[in-house]
């Protein structure tokens, strides 16, 4: 029986090693967890199943009779069998431990050569998140990755605990108020993702999206290109108010048409700026709470966007509500 369940434990967690039970591969990050993944999964698989088969035999192999009342036989116990299952859990924990320890410190390995791998700055806020790349002088609502380019993401956020995580990637990092964490990714395939947020945050939380989109190195030049032309024709101190609403994350909790986002946790800007004056909308922006919507609970909706958005920036997302609105009158 014993045999048996060995061996059904071995079946088990061979089987499902080969069933697509996770996201894909993106990442050479994901290639080391998901082997630290399966070793523990199939040594538990195996545990169980044996344990399972000698509760099962033992529970049969020595049942009471239905007219035996006494009480079983007094035993010392097996020393040897002691030894067993005390010294094999012990050689399984250590392994498990020291495999996943080698796995993390391979996964949030750098190159030496600061040339041969990109910093982002990631910042999260209820709930959007934005992505400062340095050397690009440039934020962005969206993460833009090289594949085979290892990144260096530098975590933070403006409000509570976030947490940055893409499946596909399977690293996961916490962004802490005050403080930066940090993660490493290297792509290995080209596509689109999500990022998202494993941390509760607040109404908005399930909405804590942002889009990755891992490209090759002619696709990235073209995107670094497009960035640099778009800086160059906006001028110095310009925003444009559309990638203001997006970055800010106001999506991730107002319907706009225009915009794309259908969220239903704040007021329906369809709706309600049609008709307001510029400075109603500001005010509605630095300070939510000095007009609450019908229906709408207050302090929902941070109240520090004057602190996170510059002047231009808060002029431009004003703007382009107002053309929105004007659009739609």
């Amino acid at each position: 029986m014993i045999v048996i369940g060995l061996l059904a434990g071995i079946v088990t967690g061979g089987v499902a090693y080969f069933i697509p039970w996770l996201p894909d591969q993106a990442s050479t990050q994901a290639e080391e967890i998901d082997g630290v993944y399966w070793f523990v999964a199939i040594i538990c698989a195996v545990v169980f199943s044996l344990v399972a088969g000698v509760s099962i035999y033992a529970g049969w192999k020595f049942r009471a009779p239905a007219d035996d009342m006494d009480d079983g036989s007094p035993i010392h116990g097996h020393t040897g069998l002691e030894i067993w299952w005390t010294a094999v859990p012990t050689v399984l924990v250590v392994a498990m431990s020291v495999w996943s320890a080698v796995a993390l410190a391979r996964a949030e390995t750098l190159p030496d050569d600061p040339d041969e791998y990109t910093t982002i700055e990631v910042t999260a806020a209820q709930f959007a998140w934005s992505f400062t790349y340095p050397e690009l002088e440039r934020t962005d609502g969206e993460l833009v990755l090289r594949v085979n380019e290892p990144v260096e993401l530098i975590l933070t956020a403006n409000d509570v605990i976030h947490a940055f995580w893409v499946p596909e990637f399977r690293m996961k990092q916490d962004a802490v108020p005050g403080i930066e964490t940090r993660t490493v990714i290297t792509p290995t395939k080209e596509g689109s993702y999500d990022v998202i947020c494993t941390e509760l945050c607040g109404p908005g939380h399930p909405v804590m999206r942002a889009g990755v989109r891992v490209l090759s190195d002619a696709d990235y030049e073209a995107w670094v290109a497009e960035g640099e032309q778009g800086a160059g024709e906006g001028g110095e101190g310009e925003a444009d108010g559309e990638s203001v609403f997006a970055e800010a994350g106001c999506g991730s909790c107002h319907t706009l048409a225009d915009a794309g986002s259908e969220a239903e946790i704040g007021p329906d800007l369809d709706s309600v700026v049609p008709g307001q004056e510029e400075q109603q909308i500001l005010t509605s922006i630095v300070d939510p709470n000095a007009e609450i919507s019908e229906g709408y609970q207050p302090n929902v909706m941070p109240g520090d966007y004057e602190d996170r958005l510059s002047e231009a920036e808060l002029d431009a997302l004003v703007a382009y509500l107002v053309e929105v609105a004007g659009a739609r009158r």
